[in-house]
């Protein structure tokens, strides 16, 4: 009887295994997908194009031979990254930091959101009747084991942060913001500001191509770790020029709010991919908490992107618009660069213009011509062309601190701007005309140029 009644409950849990899908190979179960365009970005669709000099390169850098690649399917910011967003990333960071300590100094003295004031910031797994059976196993078998005694820990972001001194609520909250902000003896007219230098983001990710050509290595070997601090070098619009008054440009571009809607700059390479690090660990924050699939991470174009994007569609063009001038038929400049051997005004701007300025390509991208060059992700080898792959073409190597930017500036003159012409800086070098814009993966294949954006999502 036993026997029979063990027999029936194995044909009753194969039965219910198998009841929805009667037996078949319909697939696992999952989440539907549903295409989601990400805010400020349009859809590029791959194809193939012509990546290099269609005509004689006058200035004989012979750098860019033409050549015949393609390029997935990816989306791209509209515009350049502008100081407000730049902002929300510093203000995350800084808001992040000011957490982290006020966390700390709770965990020093035993402080709880029972007892108020600082205690309120306490981590949130300060309480073990808040943890979930996973964040208790974590505490205890994980954190304080690694070089950070607090990596892992969560802090508490639901409480607001109190800026105005005659509003800390203890000893404790000022003993913190007072380490936030700049030494009293190096204020002046009564302005204490942030330190800056305080305000790092740090952030892992996988190594994939290194992973990929290495054998019988563990996989924690190829993980790295990056510390970045990310506040714009606001002094590149006096360094970069001497003898030059730009003063209001060092003092207001990047914080005051008239300025929001132009590119940041004083941004280097490595700043650029913290971004990129923070704005997917920022969407994908939010995903989780919706229950959503996580997106694609945003990262820098590669050259061949970036080229790809510019044209927009046209083939072997001189300029994003078409070409071969920088004038149409009206007589108007069509970008913001340095025209007629260096009148800055003739179109219309002595220094960089808001990002959605003059009108955009034929895939809606403003600006990939002139206003600020772009960092891209490629590494700068003048013999790149020769050797890279036909199919998403990309050159980055970690050895090689010469990255790639295009597009020309608002102080280059037209040959910058030529959507085949290739510059280069320093990785850890900022400039007063070098900004960035991001770009993320699409998913799936089936979007080309040849849809006519029938499918685009």
């Amino acid at each position: 009887m036993k026997k029979l009644i063990a027999l029936s409950a194995i044909v009753t849990f194969l039965y219910s295994c198998n009841s929805g899908d009667r037996g078949e190979l319909v697939g696992a179960e999952g989440r539907k997908w549903h295409p989601e365009k990400p805010y400020g970005m349009t859809l590029i669709p791959g194809g193939s194009f012509i990546m290099g000099k269609s005509d004689d390169d006058f200035v004989a850098v012979n750098d860019a031979p033409t050549k015949t690649v393609t390029v997935r399917s990816f989306y791209m910011d509209e515009t350049e990254i502008t100081n407000s967003e730049y902002r929300q990333f510093v203000n995350w960071v800084r808001d992040s930091t000011v957490r982290l300590r006020l966390a700390i100094i709770a965990d020093e003295f035993g402080l709880t959101p029972g007892d108020g004031g600082t205690g309120e910031f306490a981590f949130v797994d300060q309480e073990d009747e808040d943890m979930t059976p996973w964040e208790q196993y974590n505490y205890d078998n994980y954190y304080g084991m690694g070089e950070d005694f607090y990596a892992g820990r969560k802090i508490n972001r639901d409480i607001d942060l109190i800026w105005e001194t005659s509003e800390y609520p203890d000893e404790y909250y000022a003993e913190v913001m007072d380490t936030m902000y700049i030494p009293a003896e190096e204020a002046y007219n009564g302005q204490r500001t942030i330190d800056v230098n305080k305000l790092k983001f740090q952030y892992t990710y996988l190594d994939i191509q290194e992973a990929a050509r290495s054998k019988n290595q563990s996989r924690k070997d190829f993980i790295k770790k990056e510390e970045v601090m990310i506040y714009p070098d606001t002094t590149v619009w006096i360094k970069d020029f001497n003898y030059s008054y730009n003063e209001p440009m060092h003092n207001d571009y990047f914080w005051h709010e008239a300025y929001g809607e132009y590119p940041v700059v004083g941004v280097n390479w490595k700043q650029a991919k913290a971004f990129c690090a923070w704005r997917t660990l920022y969407k994908n924050a939010y995903q989780k908490s919706r229950d959503r699939n996580y997106v694609n991470s945003f990262r820098l174009p590669s050259e061949a992107e970036w080229e790809y994007a510019a044209r927009g569609g046209l083939e072997s063009a001189t300029y994003p618009w078409g070409g071969p001038y920088a004038k149409n038929d009206r007589g108007c400049f069509m970008a913001n660069f340095k025209p007629l051997r260096g009148d800055y005004a003739a179109d219309q701007a002595l220094y960089t213009v808001e990002a959605d300025s003059y009108e955009p390509n034929d895939f809606n991208l403003y600006n990939m011509a002139g206003n600020v060059s772009e960092w891209v992700a490629s590494s700068y080898d003048p013999a790149a062309y020769e050797y890279t792959s036909t199919m998403n073409p990309n050159v980055n190597d970690d050895n090689n601190e010469r990255k790639v930017v295009r597009g020309g500036s608002w102080k280059d003159i037209a040959y910058f701007l030529q959507v085949s012409t290739r510059d280069y800086e320093y990785a850890d070098s900022a400039r007063s005309y070098i900004g960035f814009r991001t770009v993320q993966d699409y998913m799936g294949t089936d979007v080309t140029l040849n849809d006519q954006y029938g499918d685009a999502r």
